[in-house]
């Protein structure tokens, strides 16, 4: 009887304790284009352990196949090279220009062996003279990488939204840097850049009743 009591006592209180469980989080690949209802914007399912710049390259590689179209700004429409980047950052409530010639200041500096993924890299157009911007994509690869972007191009052999490298390719050339928006507080607030307009503007003489005109400037796009 007392050997029985100490078998049941042992399967009890003396087995050794089972292996530790882990929870294993899978990323799931993103959904292709066609499979977005046209007109509507879909959730994106964001693990909540993922920092925002992986985030909205899950997003971006979600256009992977929209149609470029010029000044365009959506997937079922199609995007141009700014409209792409002002679609997929304002996603994630970053304010981005929809014109390659003012991403070139927008955000700040960064050097380019530390360009890291969900930053801007901006080239020029594909002229050989071009000196001034004329394309825009979003960087995709880390530090120490081939540096890869995603971007909405115009060339006749496989335009839209793809990636593509800048080493070895013509994309090296018309290189022009590296912008970081994601993390990064605004350089002047409303109330500054209102002051700073002031200041500007002190001594032009200005007619009773009159009011600022805002300046809208052309750019021309060439092609990506």
């Amino acid at each position: 009887m007392a050997g029985i009591s100490g078998y049941f006592a042992w399967q009890r209180f003396g087995k050794q304790p089972g292996p530790n469980r882990v929870a294993v989080v899978y990323r799931l690949p993103a959904r292709p284009v066609a499979d977005t209802t046209p007109g509507t914007l879909e959730p994106v399912a964001t693990p909540l352990d993922l920092p925002q710049a992986d985030s909205l390259i899950i997003f971006a590689m979600q256009q992977l196949g929209s149609p470029y179209t010029y000044a365009g700004t959506t997937p079922t429409g199609g995007f141009d090279c700014s409209g792409f980047l002002m679609y997929v950052y304002g996603r994630f409530g970053v304010s981005v220009p929809h014109s390659t010639a003012l991403l070139i200041n927008t955000g700040r500096a960064v050097p380019r062996e530390q360009a890291r993924r969900g930053d801007m890299v901006i080239f020029t157009g594909t002229a050989a003279t071009s000196t001034t911007p004329g394309h825009a994509g979003i960087i995709v690869s880390d530090p120490g990488q081939p540096l890869r972007f995603i971007h909405s191009s115009s060339a006749r052999r496989e335009s839209g939204v793809k990636i593509s490298q800048v080493e070895g390719t013509d994309y090296e050339r018309r290189f022009m840097g590296i912008r970081r928006v994601l993390g990064v507080a605004p350089l002047a607030t409303e109330n500054q850049a209102a002051g700073k307009t002031s200041a500007n503007t002190k001594g032009v003489v200005t007619a009773p009743g009159a009011s600022a005109t805002k300046v809208k400037t052309k750019v021309k796009r060439a092609s990506h």
